[in-house]
């Protein structure tokens, strides 16, 4: 037993040496130097917030719906000035056949047309029934009918830097967003209705519509109304706008959109930052702490307690500081326990070496018989104090692991009573028992460490109780605790020794017991179980009114279940 505790502790001072030389400030800092500015936990909190910000502006970048909107108020537009330019091409730029038909004078409807566009700006085409091309608000007609195009010119480029980066970077989040998937606008040299499928459709007689990206995949809208006389459709108005005032529209609102989220993504680092910071540090501290404590655990026993925190952190710090002390505890006990072992076992062994060196030197039977029976008593009593010992360190293991069940004090009481009663082995000893209040008297525990503890008492009692004397064990209830006594009429308790007789090793016996009977371990042990039941056990003794020892009285208190 010895033997391993010292090992033990040659090996705690080496784990000590190894881990104590470097410094645990130097080895954090080492810790935080190869994790970087930020901990691996803040890390994944700004992570996992980014990430919930970065989805919602994912979406609310996807104006489907709101673009759709724009576009059906657009194409109800164009219909309107289509309609509007329709009646009027149809009223005043039509001519007769020979053959009493209507057909569209190109010269007029080219003229018409132009200034109708001119405050709406829309290009606008002017196809006949055939289908061919009469007139386009993009050609002027010249001297002897020669046509010249026009188009708009670009607006000039910007100088700003600023502004090119940043127009680069909305091009770049939105070509994440889902395409339009719509189809390629093109123009051909010698245009026809049936190129354009709205035209196509109107010319059949409905008002038709249709959407396409030009090469710059900007949008385009192209509404065709037919042109009607006498309800007979004698051509089709084609009108084609670009989306630039709607892409314009949902860009303002997208930059409003990323404005927003810029701010809220700046709020949300710097909260981030400062949650993980709240949690990191104070795990930081715990950590280091308890790095030290592992270090050098006879000079660290406290760990960083967290007062002003009222949240899980908080109770972290305060559970392992209430574990650092139990363990502490356990350190101090186990220290103390071995060096109460080693001296109890030293004196049988040294009055074991000093009679076996003793008869090897005595020539006299007589002499060396003696020396023998103090040998085997030394041995006897060797075996009783490791048979002890080895008890009271497996005590506390085992008691975590029993299992507890409710127990009925009264009966268990009652048994033992019995018993001793029964047995004679206490000669004209008496034992009596006696209930000073009602039940019921039922408690969580071992059933079989409360009977050792009490079956210790019982047998105390006895030792200690004159010829003819009586051991009076009693039972009540003092409202939440159950009190179990037993009482003797021995010579009592030296007033000195009443917490003592609890400590281990120290045995108050009977002058007419012989020594090295007991290891002094029974009331420790007692306590120790009764502690564990969250219990308490008390000595004192007996007066009567002239303060006359009467005897001894073990007091046992017991939660009630």
């Amino acid at each position: 037993m010895a033997l391993r505790l010292n090992l033990s502790a040659e090996d705690r001072g080496r784990q000590s040496t190894v881990a104590g030389d470097a410094d645990p400030g130097l080895a954090e800092s080492a810790r935080v130097g190869r994790r970087g500015f930020l901990s691996p936990l803040t890390r994944r909190i700004l992570v996992v917030n980014v990430l919930a910000l970065a989805i919602l502006l994912a979406g609310l970048l996807y104006l489907g719906r709101y673009e759709q909107n724009l576009i059906a108020s657009e194409i109800a537009a164009l219909r309107t000035q289509g309609e509007i330019f329709a009646e009027a091409l149809a009223e005043g730029a039509y001519g007769t056949r020979a053959d009493g038909t209507t057909e569209l004078q190109g010269a007029i409807a080219s003229t018409m047309l132009r200034r109708l566009v001119t405050p709406t700006k829309n290009r606008t085409r002017l196809f006949d029934q055939d289908g061919l091309l009469v007139a386009d608000s993009r050609t002027l007609l010249g001297p002897q009918g020669a046509s010249i195009s026009v188009s708009e010119l670009p607006p000039p480029d910007a100088d700003s830097s600023i502004g090119d980066v940043f127009d680069q970077t909305y091009k770049e989040i939105i070509e994440w967003l889902p395409g339009r998937g719509l189809p390629l606008y093109e123009e051909r040299p010698d245009q026809r209705a049936a190129d354009y499928e709205e035209v196509a459709r109107a010319l059949e007689g409905g008002p038709a519509s249709a959407l396409r990206v030009d090469d710059a995949d900007q949008l385009v809208i192209g509404v065709a109304i037919p042109v009607k006389r006498f309800k007979q459709v004698i051509g089709a108005v084609f009108v084609v706008r670009d989306g630039a005032t709607i892409e314009e529209a949902v860009r303002s609102v997208r930059i409003d959109i990323l404005t927003i989220f810029a701010a809220a993504l700046f709020v949300t680092v710097l909260l981030s930052v400062y949650l993980g910071s709240t949690i990191v540090r104070p795990l930081r501290r715990l950590a280091a702490a308890a790095d030290e404590i592992r270090s050098a655990p006879g000079k660290v026993r406290s760990i960083p307690e967290f007062r002003g925190r009222n949240d899980e952190i908080g109770d972290l710090a305060a559970d392992l500081n209430a574990m650092t002390d139990a363990l502490s505890q356990r350190l101090d006990a186990i220290e103390s326990f071995a060096a109460d072992v080693a001296h109890e076992l030293k004196n049988p062994l040294t009055s074991l070496r000093s009679a076996v060196e003793t008869a090897a030197r005595l020539k006299d039977h007589d002499q060396q018989s003696k020396l023998m029976e103090i040998i085997q008593d030394d041995v006897t009593r060797l075996d009783r104090l490791i048979s002890d010992i080895s008890d009271a360190s497996r005590l506390d293991a085992e008691l975590s692991r029993d299992e507890t069940d409710k127990i009925d004090l009264n009966r268990l009481l009652a048994a033992l009573v019995e018993v001793h009663r029964t047995s004679g082995s206490h000669g004209d000893r008496q034992i009596a028992f006696e209930e000073t209040s009602k039940g019921p008297f039922s408690i969580m525990g071992n059933e079989g460490r409360v009977a050792q503890v009490l079956q210790n008492l019982i047998t105390n009692a006895f030792s200690f109780s004159p010829p003819q004397g009586l051991v009076m064990v009693r039972i009540g209830r003092d409202r939440d605790w159950i009190v179990a006594t037993i009482e003797d009429e021995g010579p009592g308790i030296p007033h000195a020794s009443l917490e003592k007789i609890f400590d281990r090793f120290y045995s108050e016996r009977p002058d007419s017991e012989q020594f090295g009977t007991h290891s002094g371990l029974g009331l420790s042990i007692s306590r120790q179980i009764v502690a564990a039941h969250q219990g308490k056990i008390e000595a004192e003794n007996r007066t009567d009114l002239h303060d006359k020892v009467l005897g001894a009285r073990f007091i046992v208190r017991l939660p009630v279940s």
